[in-house]
């Protein structure tokens, strides 16, 4: 046991005010990386995998996104435990190193048109890379805060670093915005996409140089002091089941919630927009922008009222209206943002009428797949190119597939007469080639995505400081890290993959809202029957 009037920090508003500031933008520096990819997702795809179709390049570079988080919980482990071990300061200013390069790096990289599948696998590794850094910076800068943090402050302390995911997120997007703006979407999409990539090699410079002013935490000065650290920290947090159980009911009651709702909020509801809505990517970036800047203070509102509440009602509360409103929300958005789509999907549905033996799922890996084998493989190629969502139902025509748009019939052939009686029909039932700019209820779309990343601050605000609080200082810095990044990594960073797969593989553009809600289920049970509240626990042990 630390002693704990020895371990509290001596703080000033100074300090308290260099804590927050240096440990928060070093944080913003590394989410503002490795959030790029995922906002410029459409277009890396046209660079990185133009060898394979559209709606099986956009899902890989959605995979090759993912791929950056599933490596967190590895870099939670490496850095978590140099953390534990040597300190949380020096480990952080690593993963910044290593987050920093990589990033810059990407702004480099020749495209599939230059190199051919090399330039796709360079790009996984650099994702890697930064998943790794990340694994080991959120946990390292959470603690840090929090052992500098005052009694009965942990939760609006820790708050700030968790306004650096979305600020990071913003960041990118006002970069983004600015020179897309600049530029044009052709330039852009033809190579200024790289600059902001390249750029980060700046903030690089400026955020190590910040870091570089800080000491190490007063809990781990005293835990070096003392003789007290941790010699093993990876066996003492999870091969002891002591340790172990809080593991568990960290990810399964908090995190893996918070995690679905987190990506959902931000990066699925901008991809939705894009994607599946046809928004101009440059328009929904900036209607992503103000919701994110109208949202950001709230995550201090609640990560204060933690303080004074507990940590459990608040992130529970924001799953179980996530679980209960999604599906409604985003029906709501579809009309918001395109209205014709949505009106052409209520007045002339499409409706593939096949075989399911006939039909295979809409993913080809390595883009030698034509679709073309079957009418029902035909069919569902040529809606998804063309963005429109359908419904399945068992048909055998005598071995052909018929498509359904409203009261027309088309029987499909071949691959030349469908596509030369879809077109049509589609105009005449009303379905958009895009968004039409002037008929986006942008006020209306911005309340959406705002009320979408208001329940992201609710989940996220207090979390931080509760993962503190659950572990001991010894092996605090291993232990919270992982539980947060397996669900941050895994359940919410596969959640856009996993979600537009689920829809490639159903043609229903609400079917992958699926994944966020059932996971937020789960979180809400268990976390109601296993996790403790913490609020009101000393973190000096």
């Amino acid at each position: 046991m630390i002693d704990a009037e020895a371990a509290a920090p001596i703080v000033t508003r100074q300090s308290e005010r260099k804590v927050i500031l240096a440990s928060s933008l070093g944080t913003v520096f590394e989410w503002y990386d490795f959030y790029l990819y995922g906002l410029l997702a459409t277009v890396i795809s046209a660079q990185f995998f133009s060898g394979v179709n559209e709606t099986t390049g956009f899902i890989f570079a959605l995979a090759a996104f993912a791929a950056g988080f599933a490596v967190r919980p590895f870099g939670a482990v490496v850095f978590g435990r140099i953390g534990d071990l040597v300190g949380r300061k020096n480990t952080f200013l690593v993963t910044m190193g290593l987050m920093g390069a990589s990033t810059f790096l990407v702004g480099l990289l020749p495209s599939y048109a230059s190199i051919g599948v090399a330039a796709p696998i360079l790009l996984v590794v650099l994702r890697l890379v930064q998943g790794l850094a990340l694994g080991g910076e959120y946990g390292g800068a959470a603690t840090y805060v929090a052992e500098h943090a005052p009694e009965g402050k942990r939760g609006l302390f820790t708050s700030f670093i968790q306004t650096t995911a979305t600020l990071g997120l913003f960041a990118a997007l006002g970069v983004v915005i600015v020179i897309r703006s600049a530029m044009g979407e052709a330039a852009f999409a033809d190579w200024g996409w790289r600059i902001p990539f390249l750029i980060s090699i700046v903030l690089l410079g400026i955020s190590l140089w910040i870091r570089l002013q800080l000491e190490e935490s007063p809990v781990f000065r005293q835990m070096k002091a003392e003789g007290t650290t941790s010699k093993a920290p990876l066996t003492e947090a999870f091969g002891r089941w002591v340790n172990l159980k809080w593991v568990l009911v960290a990810l399964f009651g908090a995190v893996a919630g918070q995690a679905v709702v987190w990506y959902t909020g931000q990066f699925y509801a901008l991809f939705f927009l894009e994607k599946t809505l046809k928004v101009d990517g440059a328009a929904a970036n900036i209607l992503i922008a103000i919701a994110l800047a109208l949202g950001t203070p709230f995550f201090i509102l609640f990560g204060w009222l933690s303080d004074k509440v507990g940590r459990k009602p608040i992130i529970l509360t924001g799953c179980a209206l996530a679980a209960l409103t999604y599906f409604p929300v985003f029906q709501m958005l579809t009309a918001a943002a395109n209205p014709a789509l949505a009106e052409a999907q209520a007045r002339a549905p499409v409706v593939v009428f096949a075989h399911p033996e006939t039909c295979s799922f809409q993913f080809d890996p390595i883009g030698r797949t034509s679709f073309d084998r079957t009418g029902c493989d035909i069919a569902k190629s040529a809606l998804a190119r063309a963005g429109i969502p359908y419904a399945n139902e068992d048909g055998p025509y005598d071995g052909r597939a018929l498509v359904r748009v409203g009261d027309e019939d088309i029987p499909v052939i071949d691959k030349a007469q469908f596509g030369a009686a879809l077109t049509p029909a589609l105009a005449a039932a009303g379905y958009p080639p895009k968004a039409d700019p002037a008929a986006i209820d942008k006020p209306l779309v911005v309340a959406i995505l705002f009320y979408l990343v208001l329940l992201v601050t609710m989940v996220y605000g207090p979390i931080a400081a509760l993962l503190v609080e659950l572990f001991p200082s010894r092996i605090r810095y291993t232990a919270m890290s992982l539980p947060y990044h397996i669900g941050n990594g895994w359940f919410g960073g596969f959640l856009p993959t996993t979600a537009f797969a689920m829809v490639a593989a159903t043609g229903n553009i609400y079917y992958g809202l699926w994944y966020p809600v059932i996971v937020a289920v789960i979180t809400l049970v268990v976390g109601l029957l296993f996790l403790p509240e913490t609020f009101r626990r000393s973190i000096h042990q």
